[in-house]
């Protein structure tokens, strides 16, 4: 009996520990719990990233921005090597501004033959008008002249006149008919002159062929032009947006491929806390649930944020996600948007907790899982 007491004594005191340890643990479990109508969740600060990233292939040259360093939209960021390109640059100028020199002369050619060609037509116009007319007398005259002869012959053959008087009759119309002659030869010539300032409008439209020609040829030597300078500004490598440079990829020296990223940047303005969700409180949560931040480095201080986005499937537990519950294995994604980040204290990678408030009369708190 005396054997059997002295067992009993221990089980008792240690039926006693477990069951104060058992109060103890759960006493601090409930402490640590907040009020109905708040949800707690950690992750770690992060935010939409860009790159800066070369447009085509080439050797870093020049570098200008280090990581942690404030960039602006079209900030420089770095500079590829450029010498053949300012060589092509300088070939295509020249090129236009043969091709330009060349429009400009058949330009003037072109102006010169618009002028002289109506003034070419209207003299040879004239010309030919003339000669009709001269033409048309020495056609009168010639008749005349006919029938004079003619007249004169008839008088005298009967006797009436002089012989003498006929032949210069005669040698009168005989004149008048070597003018007719030369009357015609002169309007024929007219004619053809005529004819020879006629061309001169298809000669003008030819130099106006020549002129489209020409400047469709400077049209494409400036636009070679635009080409490589395209291509020369497009080596100097500028910031997509602003934000802080989080990674520099690249150093001098360095051959980046087309899309090749340089530096990696990130909009302190715009950051967000990514943590996940027990599946059996996802419910209470909807868009537009205020939540409050907290991160070890500012306990006493909370940034304010939003439930932006509820992901719509579920997932296993990352391994990195702390959870008070060991037994949740499937979480939702939710993202919460920071509001303001003033003096850009909050950067990509931090841990950070979050309560988010879905009932609107609970009062807030920190979180207790610290």
């Amino acid at each position: 009996m005396e054997n059997k007491n002295k067992l009993l004594g221990p089980v008792l005191i240690g039926i006693v520990a477990a069951v104060i340890g058992a109060g103890v643990i759960y006493y601090f479990i409930e402490s640590r719990k907040l009020p109905e109508g708040l949800l707690v969740a950690n992750g770690r600060i992060e935010g939409d990233r860009i790159v800066a990233a070369a447009k085509y292939p080439g050797r870093v040259s020049q570098m200008f921005a280090k990581e942690g360093d404030t960039v602006k939209a079209g900030m420089v960021i770095a500079q590829l090597e450029d010498a053949s390109f300012q060589a092509k640059v300088e070939q295509a100028r020249q090129a236009l501004s043969g091709a330009d020199s060349q429009l400009r002369a058949a330009q003037a050619n072109l102006a010169i033959a618009q002028r002289e060609v109506p003034m070419g037509v209207s003299v040879a116009d004239a010309s030919l008008s003339q000669a009709k007319a001269a033409l048309a007398k020495a056609n009168a005259v010639e008749a005349q002249a006919k029938l004079d002869a003619q007249r004169h012959k008839d008088l005298f053959e009967r006797g009436v006149i002089e012989r003498h008087r006929y032949e210069q009759a005669d040698l009168a119309w005989q004149v008048a008919q070597s003018d007719v002659k030369a009357a015609q030869e002169a309007t024929n010539r007219a004619q053809q002159g005529l004819a020879q300032a006629d061309l001169g409008t298809d000669k003008v439209k030819a130099k106006q062929q020549d002129v489209e020609a020409l400047r469709a040829q400077r049209d494409r030597a400036a636009a070679a032009v635009s080409e490589v300078e395209s291509v020369l500004s497009d080596l100097v490598i500028k910031s997509p947006g602003n934000g802080v440079v989080l990674t520099r990829l690249r150093e001098p020296g360095e051959v980046v491929m087309p899309g090749g990223a340089v530096v990696e940047i990130v909009d302190l303005d715009h950051l967000y806390l990514k943590v996940y969700v027990p599946e059996s409180k996802i419910g209470q949560l909807r868009l537009g649930l205020p939540v409050r931040i907290y991160t070890d480095a500012q306990p006493d201080h909370f940034y304010e944020a939003t439930v932006s986005t509820i992901s719509s499937r579920a997932e296993f537990t990352p391994k990195e996600v702390q959870t008070t519950d060991e037994r949740v294995k499937l979480v939702y994604a939710v993202k919460l948007v920071i509001k303001n980040n003033p003096q850009h204290q909050l950067t990509p990678g931090i841990p950070a907790d979050a309560v988010i408030r879905w009932k609107e009369t609970v009062g807030w708190q920190k979180p207790r899982w610290n």
